[in-house]
């Protein structure tokens, strides 16, 4: 449920910087690990006077998320994330970066709530789909007990 929900992570209220997402590659490795390096497609409100300053502008963060059993709680899941930010074309680089580094790390809470979010939502298509498929046979069943009579 945890991985399902990592690929349908975006979009989420949680998290509306992010405006798209692309897989660039996913594969499951021999060992039966899932691998999904994603393109992240984001609009970030940058500080007025950074965007006066600038005329150029690549933010790049390569994140990296793992997510893993809990070795003791069969019904939980450990993520550690890390995430590698670099400014190049812009004047205060280190500024930047340092800001950009604030942000992810204060969202972090908002991944796990989306996470849970996402989960919910499925939780709910599930039952849903269960309830509908349960009213289907319930119909099917009085009407071939109807049709006997």
């Amino acid at each position: 449920m945890v991985t399902t929900a990592a690929m349908q992570k975006y979009p989420n209220p949680m998290n509306p910087s992010v405006v798209g997402v692309d897989v660039l590659d996913r594969h499951v490795d021999p060992s039966g690990k899932l691998h999904s390096h994603r393109l992240l497609s984001t609009e970030w409100g940058i500080p007025s006077i950074v965007k006066s300053i600038s005329f150029t502008n690549l933010v790049s963060v390569d994140e990296r998320l793992v997510y893993k059993p809990h070795p003791h709680k069969p019904d939980k899941t450990i993520l550690t994330q890390e995430a590698i930010i670099s400014v190049k074309g812009v004047s205060l680089s280190s500024y930047l970066e340092g800001l950009m580094a604030n942000t992810i790390s204060s969202n972090a809470n908002k991944g796990r709530e989306a996470l849970e979010w996402v989960i919910n939502r499925l939780n709910a298509e599930i039952e849903e789909f269960a309830a509908s498929a349960r009213g289907t046979m319930r119909n099917s069943m009085a009407a071939a007990a109807f049709v006997e009579k």
